[in-house]
This record gives structure tokens, sequence and C-alpha cells, in this order.
């Protein structure tokens, strides 16, 4: 049995999985073998303008540890909106769209402590700090010019380096905003080569080599096997809801893990610092300029002190 996510939590933000082959459609009124389903989920709840209500978290990287913080320390938020352009779809580029936030809340749990904790902890900080590890969350965007069958970044990461990395790529226009275009569409573009390389050393020992022909030899298991494989997820009771039919489907994403027992799971791992490289390489030239997208996950501390200073080791 495949544990996949649950329904009910991700409908809450307002997600629904898009129809694999179709994400890229953008008109929410296509109908039969092009539509996009989820598309059309989400037009029947904002269809006419009408109000639309949605529940979720912050993904910040403070937000996804475990340990509750320190009360007296002071903590900003500062949310700040997409364009119009890249959060909205229409079949119309002539349009004027926009989106219209009539309340906003922040709903915080408080935990109130036992007097007797509280003060096991002051006495605890005149000693040493406060250390909270986190998972920190880091994204690079790198440019490959339409005609170009190659792409080739020497220093994707130069200092501390990331546990793991998930590598997709997407249409320039739809990342810089587009009516006409889901950003969240990661084509595969015809890859036929992609390695990673760790102060010189390649990750995974034998490239990827996918092949995504529509006659009939595609072969891209390797590939969408990244996905559990790079994200502790292998031989696991759960999956990720990407089907391997969906996976050329504009769910193509390659996952990588960096750490040296391979198994990136939630234990914090030596700083090892280097520099990472990334090559690629098309089978045919690119149509259009494709923005190839790192996410990275890297392992850092955050430390606070008796009076409240908040310490980190951001080193890249």
């Amino acid at each position: 049995m495949v544990r996949m996510p649950s329904t009910l939590n991700s409908l809450q933000p307002f997600f629904y999985k898009d129809t694999a082959g179709h994400i890229a459609q953008s008109d929410p009124t296509a109908a039969g073998d092009a539509a996009n389903h989820s598309l059309q989920k989400r037009y029947a709840f904002t269809k006419g303008s009408k109000t639309v209500d949605m529940l979720g978290p912050i993904h910040s990287d403070i937000f996804f540890q475990d340990k509750y913080l320190l009360k007296g320390v002071d903590m900003k938020l500062k949310l700040i909106r997409s364009k119009d352009t890249f959060c909205l779809l229409s079949g119309d580029a002539d349009v004027e769209y926009k989106v219209v936030v009539k309340v906003a809340a922040l709903f915080v749990r408080k935990v109130k402590l036992n007097p007797g904790v509280t003060l096991a902890h002051a006495r605890a900080l005149e000693k040493a700090t406060a250390k909270y590890p986190i998972r920190r969350v880091v994204t690079k965007v790198f440019s490959v010019p339409t005609g170009n069958i190659s792409f080739v970044q020497d220093h994707t990461f130069l200092g501390q380096l990331p546990k793991r990395i998930i590598v997709g790529c997407v249409r320039n226009t739809a990342f810089n905003g587009s009516f006409l275009e889901n950003p969240f569409s990661f084509e595969h573009f015809g890859a036929n080569f992609l390695a990673v390389y760790m102060d010189g050393e390649q990750i995974p020992y034998k490239p990827l080599k996918p092949s995504f022909t529509e006659d009939g030899d595609a072969n891209y298991i390797r590939a969408y096997h990244t996905l559990f494989f790079g994200t502790d997820k292998m031989n696991q009771d759960e999956g990720n809801a990407i089907s391997r039919k969906d996976y050329p489907g504009g769910y193509t994403l390659y996952a990588f893990d960096l750490t040296p027992d391979l198994s990136s799971g939630g234990h914090y791992n030596l700083v090892k610092q280097g520099n990472l490289r990334m090559e690629m390489q098309f089978e045919q030239p690119l149509p259009t300029t494709v923005n190839v997208i790192v996410y990275a996950e890297i392992d850092n501390i955050i430390e606070i002190d008796r009076a409240r200073n908040v310490v980190f080791d951001y080193t890249s």
C-alpha cells in the first residue's frame, strides 16, 4: 500500500493535483482530453470573482523544526505577494485579472509552561545557549538560452554544501509570470544527461541518461527513481503522489541525496565545505529559454542566549 498526501489536508490551501500532460493548459474552460481537471476545480471556486477562503502553513524554515521557541524572543513576519500573472492562469493574455486579499489572519499556538520548567530553562541559559537545528532551504535559478543543447554550472554551490538538492526545468516566461503559462509545469525538454559533481566526485556514480521519446522507446525509470531515493522515501510505505506515468507530463524533477550515509532524514549531518557542479544535456536545441531551478536543503543551527540575542551560522 502506498500512503499518499491527505486529500483533505491538501485541499485546505487550495491544492489540487494537476492533470499530467496538461499542466501547461491555462484555459479553465477547455474540455475533453485537453482539460486540466485541477484547474477546472479551482476555477469553479473563483468563477465570477467569487470569494474563496484558504488555510495553510507558512513555509518558513523556522516553522518546520520541532522545538518550541523560547519566550521573549522578538519575531517579525514579512509576507510578500507574487505577481498576479504568476499565481493566476487564463486562456487569454489580454486580461487584467488580479487577486484581492480581503482578510488575512495569522494563527499562533502558544504553550504555557510549568514555572519549574521556566526556571530550569533560565538556569540552563546561564551556562549555554538554546540551540535549534533547522533545515534551511535555498533556491537558485539559472537560465539556459534558446537553442542551447547543454547546461553547465561550475559553482552551483560554493562553501557549505547542501544535504539534498532537487532540480527542475520551467519555461522562462512562465517563471517570470504569464497568464498563459503554468510556472509549476516542470517539463523534461528532452533532457538526456544529468550529473552532479561534489568536489569532483560524480553523483550518482553513473549519470542519469533518461530518454523521453514518444515513439515507445522512453526510458526514464532511474530519473523517476530519484524522487524516492533522493528524498529518503526508498523502501518506505509512503509515496509522493507522482506516478510513473505522471513523471514526464509536467512532474519531471530530479532529486539527489548528498549526505555521506545516503539517509538525508531528520538527523544532523556534519557540515561539509566544498564546490558543487552540475551538468545537463538535451537531445534537441531548446525551443525557448529555460530556467533551471535548484532547490537545496542545508543543515544549520540557530542559537538564542539568555538575553534573547539570536545567532545563526549561515555561511552561504
